[in-house]
This record gives structure tokens, C-alpha cells and sequence, in this order.
């Protein structure tokens, strides 16, 4: 990697945003069409000397603040705050970006059974951080068109999709209360000093932003186990679907069953529209 990749990402970032991205004047005598340093570090909250220094490799360890004011000034993209946070912890040298012992993506054949017999509600597995392992046909129904469920066939983290993806807010009307308890789920799920976990909320942090490391930082919950979730679908509209979550020997098998006849009425449509095959991702 360039001995000074994260500080030519970031002049590089700071040199592509118009100013009047930003609430700028373009002005006629800027040689260069983005921002000054000057105006970045205002925007950020930064000190000009300290950007001054990251962007020339003179300073290689910010905080995560730090990496989050710089985020949210320069407008980056999910892809792009995630590249930054890259950049950061292999400039500091903290070590692997990726952990060398990931949790656990094998599903056990009874599982693999159990799944099958719970056709045709919507049924998914999860392991310990947010990961869909395994799923009912009648879930890849729901779930598939409103992007909970990747089409390159990398697992979904659902923790990723509530506050990373654009969608999510959309998907979710009650997005703030979903939100909650996520992170509910999150702490509850595994310990803050898993490497895994720590990668996946240190990338939160940057994409998230506030609305994610606000309510980590807020006294833990306890997670519902059982509940309600409101979901508008692209094709059957808004549902409400109650869901039960149990306990599966370090992973976690959620089950969604329709609040309302409505509901009902639109998840048998959907499970009727042929047949998709129950998903199961092995490590």
C-alpha cells in the first residue's frame, strides 16, 4: 500500500467536493474546484494543523471522531467511509483489517430441518453478530426485495442494513424504534471486545454515523424477544408482522408470522409465486 494512502484519500476527497456542496461560494480565484483546507477543517471541526498533517502522513492514528467529523464534511458514501476506516487502521498499524477467526456460518443439519418445517413463514437464521446464515424460501420472499438479502450471495448483517443502508428507513416506518433494538441486539449478542464485532462496529461508527454511536453509547437494553415489526414491501405494501426470536446455541432463529389478516392475505400471495429453494450459507 502507498506509505501515505489514507492522506492522499482524504486531500483527494477534499479536492473533488464543489464548495457548494457544502453551502460554499465557488468564488473566481480558487485553484483548485473543492474545498480549501481552511473550509474543511471549519466544516469538520478540525484543526487546520491537524488536517495539515494527516493529509501529509505526519500524523497516522486519528481517533474515530476524528474520522467521523471528517466523513460527515466531506460528504463521503457507505463504500467511501469504509475505505477510509481502512486506510486509518492500516496506517496505524493496529493490524489485520479483517479477523482471522470469524463467528461461526455453519448450519447445523437440524437446523437445516427445522427450517424446512417451518414453511412457509419467514424464518432466518443469524449468528452471533448479525450475519443471515440460513432462511426459509417464504422469507427470501419478503425479505429479497427490500434488500435484507444480499444477490452476490455474501451473508446480510442486518445490523449493517438498519443503519448503513439507505433503504432501511424506507423498509422500516417505525426505523428509530427497529433501530433500538438492533443495538439491543447487538450488545446483547456478543461482547464489545469480540475482534469481529469491534471491526463491524468501528465500520458502523463512520457509515452510522450519529444515529448508530449515539444510542451504542446510551445505557444497554435488554432486547424483546418478542414483538412487532411494521415493513413496507415494493410488492405487498405495509405489513405488519409479529416475530418471535429464539435462542439457538450461539446463533439466533428469528420467525415472523403475520399481525392481521391483511398481513396474512399479502404473505400468501407472495409464498405463492413459486417455489425458492431454503438458503443456507456454510463457512
Amino acid at each position: 500500500m502507498d506509505d501515505n494512502a489514507l492522506g492522499e484519500f482524504l486531500r483527494a476527497r477534499r479536492e473533488a467536493l464543489p464548495p457548494d456542496r457544502v453551502g460554499l461560494p465557488a468564488g473566481p480565484r480558487r485553484r483548485t474546484p473543492g474545498l480549501r483546507r481552511a473550509e474543511l477543517a471549519t466544516l469538520s471541526g478540525v484543526s487546520v494543523d491537524y488536517l495539515t498533517r494527516l493529509e501529509q502522513g505526519r500524523d497516522r492514528n486519528p481517533s474515530g471522531q476524528v474520522l467521523v467529523a471528517l466523513a460527515d464534511a466531506l460528504r463521503l458514501s457507505v463504500g467511501d467511509r469504509v475505505q477510509l476506516r481502512n486506510l486509518s487502521k492500516a496506517a496505524s498499524g493496529v493490524g489485520a483489517l479483517c479477523p482471522q477467526q470469524p463467528p461461526e456460518r455453519e448450519v447445523r443439519p437440524t437446523m437445516v430441518s427445522l427450517l424446512e418445517r417451518l414453511e412457509p413463514a419467514p424464518a432466518v437464521l443469524f449468528n452471533r453478530v448479525g450475519e443471515t446464515l440460513a432462511h426459509t424460501a417464504a422469507y427470501a420472499r419478503l425479505a429479497g426485495p427490500v434488500g435484507l438479502l444480499d444477490e452476490d450471495g455474501e451473508p446480510v448483517n442486518r445490523w449493517w442494513f438498519v443503519f448503513a443502508d439507505d433503504r432501511a428507513r424506507q423498509v422500516y416506518p417505525d426505523w428509530d424504534g427497529v433501530a433500538d433494538e438492533r443495538i439491543a441486539e447487538l450488545r446483547a449478542e456478543s461482547a464489545l471486545d469480540d475482534p469481529f464485532l469491534a471491526h463491524l462496529v468501528e465500520e458502523l461508527e463512520i457509515v452510522g454515523g450519529a444515529p448508530f454511536t449515539d444510542r451504542l453509547a446510551a445505557a444497554p437494553a435488554v432486547p424483546r424477544r418478542t414483538g412487532l415489526e411494521r415493513l413496507v414491501h415494493p410488492e405487498a405494501g405495509e405489513l405488519r408482522l409479529s416475530y418471535e426470536s429464539l435462542d439457538a446455541g450461539g446463533q439466533r432463529l428469528v420467525v415472523y408470522l403475520p399481525a392481521d389478516e391483511g398481513t396474512a392475505a399479502a404473505l400468501d400471495r407472495l409464498t405463492m409465486r413459486g417455489p425458492v429453494p431454503l438458503r443456507a450459507v456454510s463457512g
